[in-house]
């Protein structure tokens, strides 16, 4: 039994959150919107802190999963942030989705307060969230990775330090770059079927025993041929994860052609009113054209 803190209880750190609860740790929450953290309590027990510092003293591990880079920051510091409240020895694991530059920062600032810090982005959307079998992306020390593994394993089903700090952001974004040509491909390629006069759906069955099966046709194939999207991972976190990509992209001198297109049909969905839409939504674009 561990004393965990998670601050932030959105669609994934909610059940993430609850997975630590049901593993027998002890765990005090912070949300921005207290009432999220009053009904989390009262289906999981634990206990509310008023901030992420109330939250965050005498726990041996903090765990955060908030929106970006800005919100991260406005958790971690200041007299009532994280790092405030965080006793020396305490590991602290983001799991937000944020810039390998936020990561090394907090890295540095952690590792002067005595505090380790391990920058873990996942994968996996919600359901991956809400079954407790994420995959994990780490970067930091060896020494907190070990310490933290076995609290992690409470929702994932794979957890694997990648290198220093920034190393799990960063392998976040090889993520995502993969993902968003990943859903353009499978978009284009049954909106062909489907003009082509095919039973798409028969199609889709065959394919997916082929070179063309991935998580997004198994997960999302049918979906998309249904028009559905009201689930999922968002386009307007997509777009927010790419926009990440591009600014690492003109560090590193990689070039990004398909990205920087799928990011702009992206901006397309958003355009037609789907910026809460599953990201699978790339195929109403073609559809409507």
């Amino acid at each position: 039994m561990a004393r965990c803190a998670f601050i932030g209880l959105g669609v994934m750190g909610y059940p993430m959150a609850g997975h630590l609860a049901s593993g027998d740790h002890q765990v005090r929450v912070f949300n921005r919107t207290t009432a999220k953290a009053e009904t989390w309590v009262a289906e999981h027990g634990g206990s509310l802190g008023a901030t992420p510092r109330e939250a965050a003293e005498g726990a041996e591990f903090v765990f955060s999963c908030v929106g970006n880079d800005d919100d991260l920051r406005s958790v971690t510091y200041g007299d009532e942030g994280i790092l405030a409240g965080m006793n020396n020895g305490g590991v602290f694991v983001d799991h937000t989705t944020a810039s390998a530059i936020v990561a090394r920062e907090i890295f540095a600032k952690a590792n002067a307060a005595g505090v380790s810090f391990l920058d873990a982005p996942v994968s996996g959307g919600q359901a991956g969230a809400e079954n407790g079998v994420l995959t994990v992306m780490c970067g930091g020390s060896a020494d907190a990775f070990e310490k933290a593994r076995p609290v992690i394993d409470c929702y994932a089903q794979a957890v694997t330090l990648l290198g220093e700090a920034g190393a799990g952001q960063l392998c976040k974004m090889v993520n995502q770059i993969t993902v968003a040509g990943v859903v353009q491909g499978l978009a284009e390629g049954l909106d062909f079927g489907l003009r082509a006069g095919l039973d798409i759906k028969q199609v889709l069955g065959v394919i997916s025993k082929g070179a063309a099966q991935s998580w997004q046709m198994e997960n999302r194939g049918e979906t998309m041929i249904d028009d559905q999207f009201d689930f999922g991972f968002a386009v307007d976190w997509m777009r927010k994860d790419l926009g990440i990509c591009m600014a690492e992209a003109e560090q590193n001198g990689a070039a990004l052609p398909m990205t920087r297109e799928i990011d702009r049909f992206y901006g397309e969905v958003q355009e037609m009113g789907g910026g809460r839409w599953d990201t699978s939504s790339l195929i109403r674009r073609l559809r409507d054209s």
